[in-house]
């Protein structure tokens, strides 16, 4: 009954609790390259975002004039995001204090720098997303493969058992839909530590941007204070 059997056919005629197992590995590993397109999506518009709005920063250009084409940005349904979002939420604090007259520099500085900080906070958290998914996906697989393995073995085991005279035909079945539920808790495991592991070092390169810029610009903001 089981000449004709191939590895296609293996999740159909396996035992109920491997085939969850089958079916659990498959929804990871989908929703795994799912996030793993998008966080490439994401981390790809970030990096170029920071070099986009460094060129920008330093050429010279009025802070004003900045924040302005930003605000016009954002009224055109365009999207402003990362190191921009860091500069503006600095630089709009900084001018409602400076406006009030009353407030001296170093609260200014501070009510900036919080600013930016809040900010910063909500931009990391935004290319964080899901990473922690992938990083569950890639400790967990393999244990949910294994398990798969561990019940296939044991049904060839609970078989063979039944039989008077072992032979592989008995046992082939079990055993490949055991090997089956190992190869694909590593094939959903290994893209997710893989990506994860490269999304990581692309965050802490982003935000290490991001976390220089705010000091950068604490600085120049911290200049204009005491010019006046």
């Amino acid at each position: 009954m089981n000449d004709g059997l191939n590895v296609f056919d293996l999740p159909l005629n396996a035992t109920p609790a491997v085939q969850l197992v089958f079916i659990i590995l498959f929804l990871l590993s989908i929703v795994s390259w799912v996030i793993i397109v998008q966080r490439w999506l994401v981390l790809s518009s970030a990096k170029k975002g920071v070099l986009s709005f460094e060129h920008r920063f330093w050429s010279g250009m009025d802070l004003s004039q900045l924040y302005k084409e930003g605000t016009q940005m954002q009224q055109g349904n365009m999207q402003v995001v990362g190191m921009e979002n860091i500069f503006r939420a600095g630089f709009k604090e900084f001018m409602r204090l400076r406006q009030q007259g009353t407030v001296d520099g170093e609260a200014v500085m501070e009510g900036a720098q919080r600013a930016m900080r809040v900010a910063y906070s909500r931009e990391e958290e935004k290319l964080e997303k899901h990473l922690a998914f992938l990083a569950t996906v890639a400790s967990v697989s393999v244990y949910i493969g294994l398990f798969g393995t561990v019940i296939g073995i044991m049904n060839s085991f609970l078989g063979l058992a039944t039989q008077t005279q072992a032979t592989l035909q008995v046992v082939a079945p079990g055993i490949a839909e055991a090997l089956l539920a190992t190869a694909l808790g590593l094939i959903a495991a290994i893209p997710a530590v893989v990506f994860y592991n490269r999304y990581t070092s692309q965050l802490d390169t982003v935000t290490g941007s991001y976390l220089t810029f705010s000091d950068e610009f604490s600085s120049i903001l911290h200049r204009q204070i005491h010019s006046n």
